[in-house]
């Protein structure tokens, strides 16, 4: 079982490289508009995807700039907002990105899409990152899947944006 989770999740990881690295380079584009100027990089993780803000601001390499989301505090238009949920139809996430999208604060939206006939952060967010995990990742005896490994795949998806982000800065301080 351990060897068919590995070869699910790097299937996974690599398809979000090949499918996602314009929408990483977006991000980190407008995160960095934040990072050298007077605004901050908030982040906001929903349900287990707060274990993703752990690893911003206590882990060996913090994410740059950043600074934990909070609900009462004031945003100016320099600032800038990443939002981790497990899935884009996430009622909670959808409305702070309402929120934020009405107080003109640009924002990056890392989740899985779903196809959904009502709303998704994907109308809202400014550069939204797939994170495609919507089904568990190995069949059990019963044949049903199991393994939905959201943080691990946000992770991922936080360690690409936080990597572009730092290229970006040291290339704008180079010059």
């Amino acid at each position: 079982m351990l060897k068919m989770f590995s070869t699910q999740l790097t299937g996974l990881y690599k398809k979000m490289v090949d499918e996602e690295s314009f929408n990483f380079e977006d991000g980190a584009r407008l995160l960095a508009q934040a990072a050298i100027s007077d605004g901050a990089i908030y982040l906001k993780g929903f349900g287990e995807m707060g274990g993703i803000l752990s690893e911003a601001f206590y882990g060996a390499e913090p994410f740059p700039g950043a600074k934990p989301f909070d609900e009462n505090g004031s945003l100016n238009v320099a600032d800038r907002v990443i939002l981790f949920t497990r899935y884009s139809t996430d009622e909670s996430a959808i409305t702070l990105a309402r929120n934020l999208r009405d107080q003109q604060i640009p924002f990056v939206t890392i989740a899985t899409s779903l196809d959904a006939d009502g709303e998704s952060i994907e109308h809202y967010s400014d550069v939204h990152i797939n994170l495609r995990l919507q089904r568990g990742l190995i069949p059990d005896e019963s044949g049903n899947r199991v393994g939905f490994p959201h943080l691990m795949i946000a992770l991922f998806a936080y360690y690409g944006i936080k990597s572009t982000l730092e290229e970006i800065i040291l290339e704008y301080e180079e010059e």
